[in-house]
């Protein structure tokens, strides 16, 4: 088990490339493995979420090479996927999971889809449910883990409306909508990422967006030819990635970090309007537009953060990033409360109580709550740095790779190996920007 040791440092400056977009990368895969043709897929994530999804598509008859960061797909078709010999392993990636149980619901074939154990912790009823509506044979341990055995069933459209708001699910409805009968309709409670929608468009699936509502035509029910075509395509850099490095760059005065080529899709940039309403010195620059998505370039700053109460409808908007924030209380004005984000308790980790466990090793004051917790801010004294256990977590992980940086005394993260699930090569950049 791998340790990492963080030493404290001055300030950040240079420029780094961030691997790309991990829920691009999984959406690209999938969608490019159901397509006729060969798909070239540049900048494809180096996460290991990822390629448990290539794993899964070549298991299912897709063939996938790939050379540096470029995978090429040559897709079977919208029909053409084939039963795998052996059960599909999703490793530790629940889109993954989700999102491929409402494609393989419209197979002709039956399919076990298992995880490694953290995996087969997480609720899964909450893709069940609605695929049950459509038609599909899924079931699981306990009706709600895996491993999910999936018997492939003629499915028909449905108008759902989502109990929660959640992009997984939304992805995991609309793809099994490709081979339903009819169009499938999501309405979601509020806004969640939109890379599921824009991917399919951009691979020629016939989409209608009406306010909250989303709707996919299946590709046997007069959608021109019923299929999808290989496309040509960049994955841009993970934003959620590089909130560790604004986070960084954002502790230190005399910090100047350029990030190039993020990915900086409308609605996944709510964490930078969190950063900016927390005094974050952040530029976007160079902004274009590519295949419905949008990149440009952050540069940061160091600024003095004021902190604040992230809660209600912003959670789902910057779920994968509460980490960080929170992990960034000790060293904000007034703290950090998040509130309405027991979804953080079903993710890698308890992520609540991981980051109330490993922030008292740093000495920082918290109260943890069911939904959240609030961490008091720099006026409750410096962080001293502590043995992290980030309880298999690559977030928490890299979240107290950050926090150690400013603290008194090294900061030793344990299994920091599991940071390879997002971000293999986090701990070589984080330690090639830091000045010491």
């Amino acid at each position: 088990m791998k340790k990492e040791t963080i030493r404290p440092a001055k300030y950040l400056t240079g420029a780094v490339e961030l691997p790309g977009d991990k829920s691009i990368s999984h959406r690209y895969a999938m969608l490019a493995a159901l397509a006729e043709g060969t798909s070239e897929l540049r900048n494809f994530s180096a996460a290991a979420d990822c390629h448990s999804t290539l794993g899964c598509m070549s298991a299912l008859g897709a063939e996938v090479k790939t050379v540096k960061d470029t995978v090429r797909v040559t897709g079977r078709g919208a029909h053409g996927l084939r039963s795998s010999w052996r059960a599909l392993d999703a490793g530790n990636s629940g889109t993954t999971m989700r999102l491929l149980a409402g494609i393989l619901a419209g197979q002709s074939f039956s399919t076990k889809l298992t995880g490694d154990d953290s995996l087969q912790k997480r609720p899964m009823k909450r893709v069940i449910a609605p695929l049950r509506e459509m038609g599909a044979d899924i079931r699981g341990r306990e009706d709600n883990f895996a491993p999910l055995e999936i018997h492939g069933a003629e499915l028909r459209g449905i108008d759902y409306q989502m109990p929660m708001a959640s992009a997984q699910v939304k992805s995991a409805v609309l793809l099994a909508g490709l081979f339903a009968e009819g169009v499938t309709g999501v309405t979601e409670p509020a806004p969640t990422r939109d890379h599921t929608e824009l991917a399919l468009e951009e691979f020629g699936a016939s989409i209608e967006k009406s306010g909250q509502t989303i709707r996919v035509r299946g590709l046997g029910a007069g959608n021109g030819s019923g299929q999808l075509l290989a496309k040509s395509l960049d994955v841009p850099g993970d934003l959620s990635s590089a909130v560790f490095f604004l986070a960084a760059a954002s502790l230190f005065p005399d910090s100047n970090v350029l990030i190039h080529n993020v990915g900086l899709n409308p609605t996944r940039t709510a964490i930078l309007d969190v950063f900016a309403e927390m005094g974050a010195a952040i530029q976007m620059l160079g902004l274009k537009s590519s295949q419905g998505e949008i990149v440009g370039d952050l540069a940061v700053k160091g600024a003095s953060l004021k902190g604040g109460v992230i809660a209600g409808e912003r959670i789902p908007l910057v779920i994968d990033e509460l980490p960080m924030l929170a992990a960034l209380g000790p060293y904000t004005e007034e703290g950090i409360e998040i509130r309405d984000a027991a979804e953080l308790r079903v993710k890698e980790s308890d992520r609540i109580a991981a980051l109330a466990e490993n922030l008292r090793r740093m000495d920082a004051k918290v109260e943890e709550r069911p939904d959240g917790l609030q961490v008091a801010g720099r006026v409750a004294g410096k962080l001293r740095g502590a043995e992290i256990d980030p309880r298999g977590d690559h977030r928490i992980a890299m979240a107290f790779a950050v926090a150690g940086l400013a603290a008194e005394g090294n900061t030793v993260i344990r299994d920091a190996n599991c940071a390879g699930v997002s971000f293999p090569a986090f701990f070589s950049e984080l330690n090639r920007l830091a000045e010491r």
